[in-house]
């Protein structure tokens, strides 16, 4: 019975051990659900591999046309496009966004491939940025990011928008924005955004500004309204607005008759007259070279003399 007992003890012990654990369990019992579970994983999985194909097939390839033949049988089934709704439009013409986008009302709504109208639409010179999307069954929804036109660029005698990162727009409906800030001069456009920000935060100086002109792509002179050019220093065009401005209040310069200011040396101001008036002298330092100017003609440090940029003409209005 000692014997029986202790072969009964160990059986009972070996059975608790041999039981298979509580999640074992739980899975042999729910076997008969996992096995469709892992079949509608896999068809997702297939699915969104034939949506990522379908969406980026290249026009003409096997695989664009087999997204139209989808097409053709989805708007069998009366998955037609209904409406194109278009968001952020501003300046960007109708009639070119149209024709960018390659489909129109009536055309089946999967046969077209969402990235290639996308890579279409942001060729446009309006257009940075560009989302397409399908909202089934019949609605295609366009939203448009558009460059914002920051300042009107002279160039041999053409005049183009430009955007804040020195691109350009396009040299079309100009005249719409002649309230824009005028720069002239090649290499403009790059370097354009420091000044007319400065510019912008010293509203006593802008307002008399008629254009920034580049220099030889090195500096920028100012011309104002009353004719009179201020020449300002190479990459110190900051500071030396900031002197323009307390030499504005305290002494009026800028309203007095004068064909130059030359700011681009830091220790002294030189003024021109204009032609045949009397001979200016550089205010708190030595003369300055012929009619005023510095030696040279160059900014500090230089012997190099400036190309002159060509007048600033600002464009005609509309008609």
């Amino acid at each position: 019975m000692r014997h029986a007992g202790n072969d009964l003890t160990m059986a009972r012990r070996a059975s608790v051990t041999d039981r298979p654990p509580k999640w074992k369990l739980f899975l042999r019992r729910q076997r008969w659900m996992l096995r469709p579970f892992a079949w509608i994983c896999v068809g997702l999985a297939a699915t969104a591999a034939g949506v990522v194909l379908l969406r980026n097939a290249q026009p003409g390839s096997s695989i664009a046309a087999v997204r139209e033949k989808i097409g053709v049988l989805t708007a069998d089934a009366g998955m037609r496009i209904k409406d194109i709704v278009v968001e952020g439009r501003a300046n960007t013409p109708e009639p070119i966004l149209r024709a960018a986008l390659g489909f129109s009302k009536g055309d089946p709504i999967i046969g077209f491939s969402l990235e290639q109208a996308r890579m279409r639409i942001e060729k446009l010179p309006w257009v940075a940025h560009a989302t397409v999307e399908r909202r089934l069954p019949d609605t295609v929804v366009v939203a448009l990011t558009e460059r914002r036109p920051f300042a009107v660029w002279q160039n041999q005698g053409k005049y183009v928008l430009i955007d804040r990162e020195g691109q350009q727009v396009t040299d079309e409906v100009v005249a719409r924005f002649r309230d824009l800030p005028l720069i002239v001069g090649p290499g403009a456009p790059a370097d354009a955004r420091v000044l007319l920000d400065a510019l912008t935060d010293r509203p006593a100086i802008q307002s008399r500004v008629v254009a920034a002109m580049r220099i030889s792509e090195r500096r920028w002179d100012l011309r104002m309204k009353n004719g009179t050019d201020v020449m300002l220093p190479e990459g110190h065009e900051v500071e030396a607005l900031d002197r323009l401005l307390v030499l504005q209040q305290e002494t009026a310069l800028l309203d007095r008759p004068l064909q130059t200011i030359d700011m681009r040396l830091g220790d002294r101001l030189v003024l021109r007259p204009p032609q045949g008036g009397p001979q200016g002298g550089p205010q708190g330092g030595p003369q300055g070279g012929p009619q005023g100017r510095p030696p040279g003609g160059g900014p500090q440090g230089t012997n190099t003399p400036d190309k002159p940029a060509p007048a600033p003409v600002p464009p005609k209005k509309p008609t």
